[in-house]
């Protein structure tokens, strides 16, 4: 948002959204959702996909660097299938 000398407060208004909303998006304290994601594309002018996307990879960041994660990961195991 700083390189387009953009406020979290002008986001907000642009989006219609209060800028809790906006400032909980930066802050990593509220995930896009689909109807975010419509919006977002809207403000932008981009596709609602590229904010899902966005977020799918933040979840799966998190999930391979959290230790309580990749624990769980690692007791998975593979299906075997009955030939």
């Amino acid at each position: 948002m700083e390189p387009m000398g953009l406020t979290q407060s002008a986001l907000a208004e642009a989006m219609g959204v209060q800028r809790k909303h906006v400032n909980e998006l930066c802050n990593d304290r509220r995930n896009v959702t689909a109807p975010t994601a419509l919006i977002l594309a809207r403000v932008f002018g981009n596709s609602p996909d590229f904010w899902l996307n966005v977020q799918r990879r933040v979840d799966l960041w998190e999930a391979m660097h959290s230790p309580r994660e990749r624990e769980r990961i690692k007791r998975a195991r593979p299906l075997t299938v009955a030939a």
